[in-house]
This record gives C-alpha cells, sequence and structure tokens, in this order.
C-alpha cells in the first residue's frame, strides 16, 4: 500500500518540462510501491511538492498522467534494446537478455499492471503518448537493419514481445503453475523465437 510522503520544502520555479520529467520519475516510484491505484494526480503532487492542479495542468487528468508514464517506460526500453540487432547477430546469448530486458519492463517494471489498469478504464483515447512511444522503438530497430524486409519483421518482433510479456506479467504466474512450467518458461521461448523475427530470412511472410 501506498505510504504517504513526507512533506516537501518548497521548490524554485520549474519549467514546464522539468515539472513533467520530476512528474514521470515520481509516479514510477509511486507504480512500483503501490500499484497502478497510487498513481493518481494528487500522489504525485505530493511527492515533488505541487498542487493537484498544477499536475493537472501539465498531464490533463490521471489517465493522461498514467499514459504518459507508459509511454516513457516504452521509451526505456528503446534505449535498453540499443543494438539489438547486431547482438541477435553476433553474440548468442543476445536474444534471451533482449528478452529479460522487456520481460522485466512489464513485470518488475509495473509496465503490465499498467497497461491493464489503462485498458480496463476505458481510457483507450489517452494512449497516443504510448503509440508515439512504441513507433519509436520500431523506427529505432528497423533503423539497425539494411534489408528491405526489416520494418514488417520488427513490427512483428514488437508485437510478440509486448503482448507476450504483457500476458506474462498479468496473468503468467496462475497459467504457468496450471501447466508445471518454470517461472523463465515465456521468457525462453521468446528468446528461442525472437531471432527468426528480426534476422533476414529467418520467418516466412505472412500469408496474404
Amino acid at each position: 500500500m501506498y505510504k504517504q510522503a513526507r512533506p516537501h520544502q518548497k521548490r524554485r520555479k520549474r519549467s514546464g518540462d522539468e515539472v513533467r520529467e520530476e512528474a514521470l520519475v515520481a509516479a514510477r516510484r509511486l507504480l512500483l510501491d503501490g500499484g497502478p491505484a497510487a498513481v493518481t494526480l494528487a500522489n504525485v503532487g505530493q511527492e515533488i511538492g505541487m498542487s493537484h492542479a498544477n499536475v493537472l495542468h501539465h498531464f490533463g487528468s490521471a489517465a493522461g498522467l498514467q499514459s504518459a508514464l507508459m509511454g516513457s517506460m516504452v521509451r526505456d526500453l528503446t534505449t535498453a534494446l540499443d543494438n539489438v540487432v547486431g547482438l541477435l547477430k553476433t553474440d548468442a546469448a543476445a536474444p534471451r537478455t533482449v528478452a529479460d530486458r522487456v520481460f522485466d519492463a512489464f513485470d518488475k517494471g509495473g509496465a503490465g499492471p499498467l497497461a491493464a489498469w489503462i485498458i480496463l478504464s476505458g481510457d483507450v483515447e489517452h494512449l497516443e503518448p504510448v503509440r508515439e512511444a512504441v513507433r519509436a522503438l520500431v523506427d529505432a530497430i528497423v533503423g539497425q537493419s539494411t534489408d528491405a524486409g526489416a520494418p514488417d519483421r520488427v513490427r512483428a518482433a514488437v508485437l510478440m514481445m509486448a503482448v507476450t510479456a504483457f500476458g506474462d506479467a498479468v496473468i503468467g504466474p496462475p497459467v504457468r503453475d496450471m501447466l508445471d512450467q518454470r517461472d523463465d518458461a515465456m521468457r525462453d521461448l521468446i528468446a528461442r523465437i525472437l531471432p527468426l523475427f528480426l534476422i533476414p530470412g529467418g520467418i516466412p511472410p505472412a500469408a496474404s
């Protein structure tokens, strides 16, 4: 359960970008400590020494704040997956490293429960920051490839990783238990499949 933060000292005047950045850092901390329900305008405001109204001004709503946080987390994945195509070609351990980074973001990083919270709230119109971040992730990986088929393969790979990591974070533990599977069973499966998506000629095109 989220614990009330200690009172903050009065801070200097901050720019809009600084406020958004501080708010997203605080929101991620709240998410890890208390789950998606703790990521509210009031709680974030308390964390960064601002009023509920001031935080509202920068994000528009609690849903806007949560979506901005989700987008920030996906952008962090873009950084974490730097040079992923090259690594997959040269490092036998790279597929598992990639799978762990993506799955950790959704599980330990809290992106899975947060995504479920956003979708189940019905506020899908607020997902534009997530959409932009996912597109940036795809573009970053496509930029590491030189063949014409890379965009389609990368989109398929990101779809596979995101959906499986999300599902594993939200409902993976009980399903694995039902099937007598190891805790890392889904990560291992994705690690074995991933090179087929990102290396040219590894996976046949989808049927038209």
